[in-house]
């Protein structure tokens, strides 16, 4: 059987990434150029200029991805591109440039949802990982509760009220003065304080998620008590997320006897919250998935996996593909 190549193509955000990958798990390459430094001093992504960057080097990016994987144009399969959500304009870049080389090299075209492909990226780290399982999806944008049924067809069991958990851990870093990105930043000063702060915790009577309360307790004792100790106050805004995640994921599995678990997004790299999952699994005898940590935030390797799926069930885009920021992911 022959062998497939998907180029992945992502812009979604503040990273461009292009990769190369076979057959859905074997990273062929993996090219990422993040602006993380560039967005820094401004304490958060500026769309306008994480787009014109993304314009900047995503043709140099696409050179070095075929150049590290000594891959020729005329071996690839398949063309798959992140189309949303995300920033719109930084979207465009990555869903003009896929167009542009799909009508040119006469190459099929395959939209992927930036959120299957956080799933895909456990494909890639875990060789063995096949569906049906239960995925955490963990992010700055999103945070839901996903049975993957197959590897293109899912079904929301749970997702966020308010704010995504990633969103809340930058809210709270820039609050206590620690800047962008936040989820690290938060996590490394944890690491020095004690959990020893009371914040209030949501109580849903479903597999939803809430981070707004928690969020905005820690910005209010931050501002009625500015010398409040900082780290105290990461560690224990850190803990009560991990216990909002990790019970949300024990509910699910008693309500769909599914013992596999798969973390996805970037606060999957958090390893504070791992080690909570960790002892969930102890616990409840689970089987817990990780990304590799370098496949945690956006990557164009997840997408190719994603793509990769589509590809062999015969799905592909169009030239009329467009970015769509707020996309769903699709339950089917």
């Amino acid at each position: 059987m022959k062998d497939i190549l998907i180029m992945g193509i992502e812009s979604s955000c503040d990273e461009t990434s292009v990769a190369i990958v076979k057959n859905g798990r074997e990273v062929i390459s993996n090219i990422i150029d993040s602006q993380i430094s560039i967005h820094e001093k401004y304490g958060g992504v500026v769309p306008e200029i994480a787009s014109r960057n993304h314009v900047e080097v995503i043709s140099s990016v696409t050179e070095e991805a075929l150049k590290q994987a000594n891959i020729h144009w005329s071996e690839i399969d398949a063309i798959a591109c992140t189309y949303g959500p995300g920033l719109v304009g930084a979207l465009l870049v990555g869903v003009s440039y896929a167009k542009a080389l799909s009508y040119a090299l006469n190459k099929t075209l395959i939209g992927v949802n930036h959120l299957e492909g956080h799933i895909a990226a456990n494909y890639i780290t875990h060789l063995d990982l096949k569906p049906p399982f239960l995925t955490l999806q963990m992010s700055g944008g999103n945070t839901q509760l996903i049975l993957v049924k197959d590897y293109t067809s899912f079904e929301i069991l749970g997702k966020t009220r308010d704010d995504a958990v990633g969103e809340a851990f930058d809210k709270v870093a820039r609050v206590i003065g620690l800047g962008y990105p936040g989820g690290p930043k938060v996590e490394k000063l944890a690491k020095t304080g004690k959990p020893t702060i009371i914040l209030p915790k949501p109580n849903l009577d479903n597999l939803d998620f809430s981070f707004s309360g928690i969020k905005t307790a820690v910005i209010n004792l931050n501002h009625k008590d500015p010398n409040i100790n900082k780290a105290d106050l990461a560690a224990s805004f850190q803990k009560d997320v991990a216990e909002i995640l990790t019970e949300n994921v024990e509910k699910a599995i008693k309500e769909t006897g599914i013992k596999k678990v798969a973390l996805a997004g970037g606060v999957s790299a958090n390893l504070y919250i791992r080690n909570k999952f960790e002892e969930l699994k102890k616990k409840q005898g689970l089987e817990i998935f990780y990304p590799e940590l370098r496949l945690c935030t956006d990557n164009a390797a997840m997408i190719a996996a994603a793509g990769y799926y589509h590809y062999i069930k015969g799905e592909q885009s169009d030239l009329s593909l467009n970015a769509i920021p707020n996309l769903k992911l699709n339950e089917n």
